[in-house]
């Protein structure tokens, strides 16, 4: 009896110290001036509606009429957490770089799932910093201009001189080819057409389709499929591994042989490393190649100015040798304004995710520890009172010189295409020099159009329903423009 007593003593006793909880944190929570905003349904909140595809040159409806009604800072209820979603430039650049401090990288559990618990998206805190340190090192300016620039060039040929006169390609798979088959061979030394990258490649766009998809891990979804291709390529790249060690060849000129000699990471991390490198240098850098077509198809004016400026560069190549130089690259200048525009306009990467360490407050407003933070780098991006027309491709809005009004992409704190801070995405260098090459051969060997309707839609990952038809010729031999297709030939002889 005396026993009984006393367990419902102890549960009253839970009860009431849950009551006040409850009350304190009600009190709080009523006490702080938290942003205008909706938190939608129970659990789901407002996720639906806010990951429902939209045209990637636009920041959706859901945002706008956010924005319209809560302005650029908000309250929301997404992925399963409270959440202030901001498409404010100013805050967004606090809460980059304040990354570590009042901020941290906070990513769905899905995500973490499938790219591996040590995947650098996924990572926080020194780990995080020693993994970015390790890609630094191979991705160096050094690197990139010793081997990076003649290999981007090597791969950009192989997928160029595979195009047909006067045919029909999918812009988008073309991009994806040529990211794919450039960064298995920096990663791991393996060769394009080779069977054993082949199939590596059909496993990755399996895996592929269940990172964009919904995390349901049931048997038949595109998340369980991606989860078993996810351990064939582990299985795969654990095999080259032990292979190299096996034979004493840990030095071979790739991020794997350089991982195996220069780091002390353990199996699994040089695992989820390889794995999340090969996905953040193949996707992204495949989808801004694509977008970049696909502006520049709109734009004959750019692309005239483009090729003017790849035609005097030629010429250089013509008297001194067939491979571009780094000097060659650094002259690209209107190019890299077309790099700039593209990344602005499309948008690869459209928002962040983040948590708050500690109760910010920001304009008035207070971001509660431990709710989530959407940085969204679209929406700034795409905001009318930072960038003239800002839903236009308007390329010159770069350059530098004053008399054009232009903005150097360097220096406007409202541009943000790899992040910022800490987290400043470690191969932004490479994903520009490989837009570059390949809008250099691009432009001098072929003219390109539209073959049906298609544009860049927002899952929220950015994406070509089609494909990205478009129709290509090769431009008559003349000039300079002889001596680039005679490069092109000889890339599809070799």
């Amino acid at each position: 009896m005396g026993d009984l007593w006393g367990l419902e003593l102890f549960s009253l006793l839970l009860i009431s110290l849950s009551l006040i909880f409850f009350n304190l944190c009600k009190r709080k929570r009523n006490s702080l001036n938290l942003p205008p905003g909706n938190m939608g349904w129970p659990f789901l909140g407002e996720t639906i509606a806010y990951l429902k595809p939209y045209p990637a040159t636009t920041i959706g409806k859901f945002m706008e009429q956010h924005i319209s009604r809560y302005g650029k800072i908000y309250k929301s209820h997404l992925f399963g957490e409270p959440t202030i979603v901001s498409a404010d430039a100013g805050l967004n650049r606090f809460i980059l770089q304040n990354e570590g401090r009042l901020f941290e990288c906070s990513y769905p559990r899905s995500i973490g799932g499938i790219l591996g618990k040590w995947s650098m998206l996924v990572l926080v805190g020194e780990m995080h910093r020693d993994m970015r340190i390790i890609s630094l090192n191979f991705l160096s300016n050094a690197r990139l201009k010793t081997h990076l620039l003649r290999e981007v060039e090597k791969h950009t040929l192989l997928v160029l001189s595979s195009w047909p006169d006067n045919s029909v390609i999918c812009a988008q798979d073309e991009a994806k080819k040529f990211t794919f088959n450039l960064m298995a061979e920096h990663i791991m030394s393996l060769e394009p057409g080779n069977p054993e990258t082949e199939q590596l490649k059909k496993e990755y766009i399996t895996f592929m389709k269940g990172v964009v998809s919904a995390p349901l891990n049931f048997p038949g979804t595109a998340y369980r499929r991606a989860l078993q291709s996810r351990s064939t390529i582990l299985k795969f790249i654990e095999e080259k591994m032990e292979e190299r060690i096996r034979r004493r060849r840990e030095d071979e000129d790739d991020l794997l042989g350089w991982v195996l000699k220069n780091s002390n990471l353990s199996k699994e991390q040089i695992l989820d490393l390889v794995l999340s490198l090969l996905f953040a240098g193949h996707e992204t850098s495949s989808v801004a190649i694509a977008l970049a077509i696909y502006f520049l198809q709109g734009c004959p004016s750019a692309v005239q100015q483009l090729r003017e400026e790849h035609l005097e560069i030629a010429g250089g190549k013509k008297k001194r040798g067939r491979e571009l130089s780094w000097d060659e690259y650094k002259k690209m200048e209107f190019t890299q304004c077309v790099i700039s525009e593209t990344l602005r306009l499309g948008n690869v990467v459209r928002f962040l995710h983040r948590k708050a360490l500690k109760d910010v407050r920001y304009k008035g407003y207070d971001i509660p520890c431990g709710w989530k933070v959407l940085p969204v780098i679209a929406a700034v991006h795409l905001d009318g009172s930072l960038f003239d027309q800002a839903w236009h491709f308007n390329p010159w809005r770069w350059l530098q010189s004053s008399s054009r009004g232009g903005s150097n992409p360097t220096t406007n704190t409202h541009f943000m295409p790899f992040g910022g801070g800490p987290r400043l995405c470690a191969g932004s260098e490479l994903a520009k020099l490989e837009m570059a090459v390949f809008i250099h051969h691009l432009v001098l060997n072929f003219s390109w159009s539209p073959a049906g309707s298609d544009q860049a839609f927002a899952f929220p990952f950015v994406d070509f329903p089609k494909g990205l038809p478009v129709a290509v010729n090769r431009l008559q031999k003349t000039g300079s423009q002889k001596f680039e297709n005679d490069i092109v030939d000889g890339a599809e002889r070799e």
